[in-house]
């Protein structure tokens, strides 16, 4: 069994509301000087965190000449059918042309096009789950419940017969497969120095199916947010007390030891062995809480987001503006600068004003975007994980909506784009490092960059 800590070594049918509670390819490419670089970097999550991998080849690549434009739409093939353009084969007089059936174009289809094939390679037909050892982390599972959330959410899809309730039954699954990561048997001792004995989700599947362990705050609050963006298109109240539930073991395991340097803070994992309080862990947990704040009215809610948030920037930003990755008890700043841990902090500042009309958290997410924008080129995106520039993506984008200045767009789309022509295979897989390989963390992060492309900004929390 791995442990998600092992990274900071190397560099770095449905659940009720009490249930909850109770129980790339740099080595195949020559790429210009003015393209965006998809190189390989040392993951800051174990090697068994991304399985299954996909290695592929440069052969295998789809041919840029042969990708569809500004008119693409999704295949025919698997559940895409209803997508089809193809017209009838009924002959009909020249009075009564056939009325143009709907279709899908852009980045909207090639969402569709990408998410296909996500569940074509990697879901395990009638579990709810996906492909791993047997099955995904949460971490990976996580975000492809994210990508079916911002599908279900993609302009258009609506009008597509069949695309809604399609994606409606995608989503009743992705809460079937969540079930089997859930632990409800915590009565006993406290699993770790951080945590109480609230029920949360394991990092793995959860005995019987899988050995359980450590509960990573981090990938708690991904499903946190997901399922409140889940309540807002179902309106069950399940979704919407799991995600309580999940704050409440999140705000459970805010650090109260005075010997700590910076005490506070939320920590990786509920593991013994865990020292650290991230960046990842603090600016999602408030973002979350903002999210629960208003939609429930319960003032605790904001009152940890404001103390999470300004936990992070008195003991996580540089003075180069940027959020470091962690801080140890003895006060060790890990100085790893992830566009996601920039992205979390952007989006927690912005929905922080906008909860509390503060303009101070709009000014200071703005100061944190410009210095990501400044730090992140196109090359030092491209060496990381689609996953993590993802989360940049979808907060970025997120602040650019409130405040009316959209740099946003202008990273995302020229990012895809060139992981369409270059980093697709032909069966529409997306690759990433050196090999090349597929991944479930790699093709969900390019379903939700594509989604919320094409989507609006006030369905990304």
């Amino acid at each position: 069994m791995y442990s998600r800590l092992d990274h900071r070594l190397a560099s770095r049918t449905r659940p009720g509301v009490l249930l909850f509670a109770l129980a790339a390819l740099a080595c195949a490419l020559t790429l210009s000087a003015s393209a965006p670089v998809f190189a390989s970097a040392a993951s800051p999550y174990p090697a068994g965190a991304t399985r299954p991998l996909r290695v592929a080849s440069p052969s295998e690549l789809a041919r840029a000449a042969a990708v569809p434009t500004g008119g693409s739409t999704a295949p025919t093939s698997g559940f895409s059918k209803s997508m089809s353009a193809s017209r009838s084969s009924k002959p009909t007089s020249k009075h009564h042309k056939p009325k143009p059936k709907p279709m899908l174009h852009g980045d909207s289809a090639r969402a569709v096009i990408a998410f296909e094939a996500m569940q074509r390679n990697y879901y395990i037909a009638g579990s709810g789950l996906y492909q791993g050892e047997p099955f995904s982390f949460l971490w990976p599972f996580s975000q492809a419940l994210a990508a079916t959330v911002t599908m279900s959410h993609v302009n258009g899809i609506a009008t597509i017969p069949g695309l809604t309730g399609m994606f409606a039954r995608e989503l009743s699954a992705r809460m079937v497969g969540l079930r089997s990561y859930l632990d409800t048997n915590n009565s006993g001792a406290p699993e770790g120095t951080f945590t109480s004995s609230l029920a949360a989700f394991d990092g793995t599947v959860t005995p019987p199916a899988g050995p359980g362990g450590a509960k990573y705050y981090d990938d708690n609050e991904w499903i946190g947010i997901e399922l409140v963006r889940t309540y807002e298109l179902t309106h069950n109240a399940a979704e919407l007390g799991g995600a309580e539930a999940i704050m409440a073991f999140v705000m459970a395991g805010w650090d109260t030891n005075p010997e700590h340097v910076c005490p506070g803070g939320v920590p990786f994992s509920n593991s013994t062995e865990n020292t650290e309080r991230n960046t990842v862990t603090d600016g999602p947990g408030a973002e979350l809480a903002v999210r629960l704040y208003q939609l429930t009215g319960n003032a605790s809610y904001l009152r940890f987001a404001e103390q999470a948030y300004e936990w992070t920037r008195r003991c996580l930003l540089g003075s180069n503006g940027l959020y470091a990755d962690h801080i140890g008890p003895h006060g060790a700043v890990v100085q790893t600068y992830w566009s996601y841990n920039q992205g979390s902090m952007i989006g927690a500042g912005t929905l922080l004003y906008q909860a509390t009309g503060n303009s101070a958290y709009l000014y200071q997410a703005r100061q944190t975007a410009q210095a990501a924008l400044a730090y992140f080129t196109p090359e030092r995106l491209g060496s990381e994980n689609p996953f993590f520039v993802s989360v940049y993506f979808r907060n970025m984008l997120y602040l650019d909506s409130v405040t009316r200045d959209p740099p946003g767009p202008k990273l995302a789309q020229p990012y895809v784009d060139y992981a369409w022509q270059h980093l697709r295979l032909s069966d529409n897989l997306f690759v990433f490092g050196s090999p090349p390989s597929g991944q479930l963390l790699v093709q969900a992060a390019i379903v939700q960059i594509y989604g919320l492309l094409s989507s609006l900004p006030s369905t990304y929390f």
